[in-house]
């Protein structure tokens, strides 16, 4: 998944949405189990106060007596933190009752000014006892007989033993979560992968449309996408009839301007040599320039087309396989790199600019012209684009004439053949496809002709 994609956004949004939810409901459900656990625990710490409290006794001795029974053992090992404790006040002259996990130790007692009963005449609070061991503590006074003796009760349980089945808990929730929360991830990733692979066969089919392997979006598509499928088909079906319409009416104007421009140069000839030749002049400049405005014509029509595509490496060889044949006493050679690279132009645009500067290098060449291709580097976001350079071991120009060579109508050389046209018109067939052409200097010292075309566009 690349930077900026769609599944991408979908699948991060979800996954932190879940893991920010089980997170959420993690915390949630142990501070509930927690809230819980320590209610029960000190329901249970009252239970059994309440259970010494009835079990507890003044015998006919004025001293403190019962036989409690609580139902647990820890309250009869030692140093496991778990203690009932009663201990006289005011003139009740008797010793202590206490549990055997207490042994000879005791409880420190808080001030009731720190530490004040509520209304139930409790409270609670936390100690420890000899052994280190943390402690939740109920207490309660209570009379014992009509002669107002009495007695403080206490019920100790162990803290830690609370928060050990607390941490185990958390520890078997977190751990269930966190496999439910990665299955829970992989199932979302799934969905939204196949959710999505319907627009992954669409880009697929504009994929093979740019490719020219097929001319509209074809498949089934769900509801949510299908519309959008039939505008795109709707908008190459209207950009293909606005080609032929544009082709249609270039040919027509072609043919009605070619008789009117064949009877000036027939009728040049009857008029006077000096007559004739400024008529025959100027209706062949005519000529060229009508072609010259109908092809712009033209390519303007074919530009924006998704299906204007060009296998750059067979024009350039066929190309120079011509002037090869037409120029003996040169040597052609080609540099193409990579040899797959397919432009987004036309065909015979291409080989109408690339006909242009290798035949304008062969007239200028001493010994032969090189043709070069290569990928131009581009940042990130831009569109890729080719450079064909075209180099000649000729005279070469300086800047001046750089500049004026590439201006519509200017010959350098009034000796070699031709109307002028021929770089300007690959200037303007460069600029109406988005690209460059410029001349430079040829490290052979001759002229290099740089035209800068863009690549066709594809989804990877």
């Amino acid at each position: 998944m690349k930077r900026g994609s769609l599944t991408a956004r979908v699948l991060l949004f979800a996954s932190v949405w879940a893991v920010i939810a089980l997170v959420a409901i993690a915390i949630v459900i142990s501070q509930l189990y927690r809230t819980g656990s320590e209610r029960a625990f000190g329901d249970l710490l009252r239970a059994h106060l309440n259970s010494v409290i009835n079990a507890v006794t003044i015998d006919a001795n004025g001293q403190l007596s019962g036989n409690l029974q609580l139902g647990d053992l820890v309250f009869e090992q030692p140093g496991s933190g778990w203690i009932w404790l009663v201990e006289p006040l005011g003139d009740l002259a008797s010793p202590r009752l206490a549990s055997v996990s207490i042994g000879e130790g005791t409880i420190a007692v808080p001030p009731v000014s720190e530490l004040p009963f509520n209304e139930r005449y409790q409270r609670s609070y936390a100690a420890r006892d000899d052994q280190g061991n943390r402690l939740e503590v109920v207490e309660t006074e209570v009379e014992l007989d009509a002669e107002g003796h009495a007695a403080r009760f206490r019920v100790a349980g162990n803290r830690e033993v609370l928060e050990d089945e607390i941490a185990e808990f958390s520890g078997n929730l977190y751990l269930v979560l966190a496999l439910f929360g990665i299955g829970s991830l992989l199932v979302n990733a799934v969905a939204i992968l196949y959710g999505l692979r319907p627009l992954d066969h669409a880009r697929q089919a504009l994929g093979r449309i740019r490719a020219g392997e097929a001319q509209q979006l074809d498949g089934t598509f769900p509801r949510e996408i299908a519309p959008l499928a039939g505008e795109i088909n709707e908008l190459i079906s209207a950009n293909q009839r606005v080609v032929e319409r544009a082709r249609m009416q270039v040919g027509n104007l072609a043919h009605s301007l070619k008789t009117p421009i064949a009877v000036l140069i027939n009728e040049s000839r009857d008029m006077t040599p000096a007559h004739g030749a400024l008529v025959r002049a100027q209706a062949e400049t005519m000529q060229a320039q009508v072609q010259t405005y109908l092809d712009r014509a033209r390519i303007a029509a074919q530009r924006g087309s998704v299906l204007a595509r060009t296998e750059a490496a067979p024009v350039i060889e066929r190309l120079i396989r011509v002037m090869a044949k037409l120029n003996p006493d040169l040597s052609f050679s080609t540099d193409i790199e990579p040899g797959h690279a397919v432009l987004a132009m036309e065909t015979q645009d291409l080989e109408e600019a690339l006909g242009n500067l290798v035949e304008n290098a062969a007239k200028f060449a001493r010994t032969g012209v090189a043709v070069r291709l290569r990928p131009v580097p581009v940042g990130e976001g831009q569109r890729q684009m080719f450079r064909i350079d075209i180099d000649d071991d000729g005279p070469g120009l300086d800047e001046t004439g750089m500049r004026e060579a590439v201006k519509r109508g200017r010959r350098l050389d009034e000796s070699k053949p031709g109307t002028g046209l021929g770089l300007s018109i690959v200037g303007e067939i460069a600029s109406e496809y988005k690209g460059d052409f410029t001349l430079a200097q040829a490290p052979s010292g001759g002229l290099s002709a740089r035209l800068t075309l863009p690549a066709l566009i594809t989804q990877a």
